[in-house]
């Protein structure tokens, strides 16, 4: 299906369709593209460099808060920290400066008569008892770094009697079941057994078990003893019933106060609950013996003893006890219960730690004199990821380039194809439109014009047919009237005379029409406008044509001219047409008129009538001839005004007329500035308008 040229004055093509903002969409697109792809390397590449820089430098800065941090764990204040400082600062290419409040306590690089200025916030606040997560590699749940035992260090001497018997522990397991252990040392010193492997299923038994190892010393009993009492006063000062504290720190509720064990600060039933906080409850065994002591989730150092039991995995029966000394049961602490021991355990920790700890300083960390260890430079890896940038804008420009250039040639090259075959002489051929652009209005303009010259070449065949057949029958006549009166057969009388004068003017009449509309079409049509009373001219053609009425018996009248408020004075009775003026060629107006009366008498039955009327509508003149003929069928309506149209197909000369009179009117009514149009109902009759400006208009 084709598509039709918009009418004269249509809107113009929508922005959104346009083909300027198209290739102007492909420009941006591309530059877009090019623009994205350079960032793209740029970023990526410096995102890559920072990563690196940033990255070295937070191990830099969690390596000198580990160490600082450690430092503080193991010394009651900062003095001698100097030189730990400034081998820091030489290893990490650093400035460090520690400060407590304004004063300093190091600085790896002073600068004499200058005092340090400190940013408005430091690297890192160094606190053993509240550990910084983001610096921290210990993970520990209640933030107290592990090397803060405090209290709980051992001295030598009990260092080396569990020493000792960690290593008969080892022969034993080595011996025994030939278990490789290796002994490692807690924090507080306390030896503790590591199997490599992981694999202490041969371990199980009471072959290799050693109480000496298992049981807490003297120490550790006395800062646990000191621990448990700080946590009873922070448990009743929020109203809280009293706990058993294991060695590591774990608890369990206690209804009645059990019998401890020689050489045990407590003990802990065996579904005790995890002290730490956030450790949800994992079992300890508050250093029963012969059940092994599970090391607090949060990197709290279980100082508990470790012995054969660290490498057993199922425990080992306990001696016989007296069942008075056994605590009674108790049900599970509820979950609010459970967050205040945790709580008080975490605070009553600190608070027995803080004499052993350095107090909590500031610590900043610098380099203002350090290059950046890495940049952007033409390396392997960024050459190719500028290469690959380059070659992938340029696959997305190409491949945009040429979408788009098809887009565009497609429609050009069927328009091309579709002119070629039109040269050719083929008036059918057409273009498919698609789109609503400027390319898809080129495709309507020619498939419109196609069309038209498609129709014109119809036309032109047809008028040549027309024109020769207009002037082959009046010249056939006079040549059959010039033989017959030469052969004798018809008399030279005043009839042979009449014939021929009758069909000379026909002639004569088809020429003079031809003669004016090639003048119409030329421009050349000329007009000598005068004021021209509408009601006379009315007048004058129903006089011209009225006999040609009679001998056809059709009844031809005027009726009054309607003259409204905006056309001038209203007529009178006297003068009908009063005010009822007209700047137009009086000829070539009465001659319209008369073609087109002609017209309507020629087409109306006899006992017929034909009514010329005139009336101002607005500030046009409509003059109108109506009949009550046969009508025009609605689809032969369009083309009443084309030249040499006819109803009768068989071009019958029975109606007379050349078939050109309606198309003179329309050029004379053009010529006038003017339209003329028809309406018309079969079987009722037709009516033409003739529609002329008025004076001013």
């Amino acid at each position: 299906m084709w598509r039709r040229e918009p009418a004269a004055g249509g809107r113009d093509v929508p922005l959104r369709r346009s083909l300027l903002l198209r290739l102007l969409a492909v420009t941006v697109l591309v530059s877009v593209c090019s623009v994205a792809a350079t960032a793209w390397v740029v970023v990526r590449t410096t995102a890559v460099a920072i990563q690196k820089e940033q990255g070295q430098a937070l191990a830099d800065d969690a390596k000198i808060y580990d160490h600082l941090l450690g430092y503080a764990a193991t010394h009651p204040n900062w003095d001698g920290v100097g030189p730990a400082v400034a081998a820091l600062a030489d290893d990490t290419n650093h400035r460090i400066v520690l400060l407590q409040g304004e004063v300093p306590v190091a600085d790896s690089a002073p600068v004499r008569g200058h005092p340090y200025r400190p940013p408005s916030k430091p690297t890192a606040v160094v606190n053993p008892l509240s550990v910084s997560p983001e610096l921290s590699r210990t993970g520990s749940a209640d933030r107290i770094d592990p090397r803060a035992v405090g209290p709980f260090r051992l001295p030598a001497k009990e260092r080396t009697t569990l020493r000792q018997a960690a290593s008969r522990t080892v022969k034993c397991l080595s011996d025994t079941w030939g278990v490789t252990a290796q002994i490692t040392n807690e924090p507080n010193g306390r030896p503790r057994l590591v199997v490599p492997n992981g694999d202490d299923t041969h371990a199980s038994g009471q072959r290799c078990a050693n109480t000496t190892l298992d049981a807490s010393t003297r120490t550790e009993t006395r800062a646990l003893g000191a621990l448990s009492t700080l946590v009873d006063k922070c448990l009743d000062r929020v109203h809280a019933a009293p706990v058993v504290l294991a060695r590591d720190y774990t608890w369990s509720p206690m209804s009645r106060a059990p019998t401890p064990a020689p050489g045990a600060a407590s003990v802990a039933p065996s579904d005790a609950t995890r002290a730490a906080p956030g450790s949800g409850g994992v079992r300890g065994t508050g250093g029963v013996p012969g059940t092994r002591a599970v090391p607090s989730a949060g990197g709290v150092p279980d100082t508990g003893v470790r012995g054969a039991a660290d490498v057993v995995a199922t425990p080992r029966a306990s001696p016989p006890q007296d069942t008075a000394s056994v605590p009674a049961p108790v049900k599970a602490p509820s979950d609010a219960n459970t967050s205040l021991v945790n709580t008080c355990v975490s605070t009553s920790r600190a608070e027995q730690l803080a004499p052993y700890v350095a107090p909590s300083a500031l610590l900043y960390v610098s380099s203002p004199a350090r290059a950046a260890t890495t940049f952007f430079d033409l390396s392997a890896g960024n050459r190719a990821r500028i290469a690959g940038g380059a070659a992938l804008v340029l696959l997305v420009t190409v491949t945009v380039t040429t979408l788009a250039g098809i887009r565009l040639v497609r429609p050009l090259r069927a328009l091309t194809h579709a002119a070629r075959r039109m040269e050719g002489g083929d008036t059918a051929a057409r273009v498919r439109v698609t789109g609503g652009d400027e390319l898809a209005r080129l495709a309507v303009a020619f498939n419109s014009m196609s069309e038209r010259r498609e129709q014109l070449e119809s036309v032109r065949k047809a008028m040549v047919s027309d024109v020769a057949h207009e002037l082959r029958t009046p010249l056939s006549n006079i040549r059959g009237w010039l033989e017959a009166a030469e052969d004798g057969v018809v008399a030279h009388d005043q009839l042979l005379l009449s014939s021929l004068l009758e069909e000379a003017l026909l002639l004569q009449h088809v020429i003079d029409d031809l003669r004016d509309l090639s003048a119409a079409d030329a421009g050349e049509l000329r007009l000598r406008k005068e004021w021209v009373d509408v009601g006379d001219l009315l007048a004058q053609t129903a006089v011209a044509h009225r006999a040609s009425a009679e001998r056809a018996g059709v009844a031809l009248s005027v009726a009054p001219p309607s003259v409204g408020a905006s056309s001038g004075a209203a007529p009178s009775p006297e003068e009908p047409s009063a005010g009822l003026l007209l700047e137009a060629d009086p000829v070539r107006l009465r001659q319209a008129l008369g073609n087109l009366v002609s017209n309507a008498i020629r087409h109306t039955p006899r006992g017929g009538e034909v009514t010329l009327r005139a009336r101002v509508e607005g500030l046009r003149v409509l003059i109108e001839v109506e009949d009550t003929g046969s009508g025009i069928a609605p689809d032969e309506l369009p083309h009443v005004f084309d030249r040499f149209w006819r109803a009768e197909k068989s071009r019958s000369r029975g109606t007379g007329g050349s078939g050109l009179g309606l198309s003179i009117v329309r050029k004379l009514a053009e010529a006038h500035g003017g339209v003329v149009s028809a309406s018309s109902s079969v079987g009722v009759g037709t009516v033409f308008t003739l529609t002329l400006p008025m004076p001013g208009a």
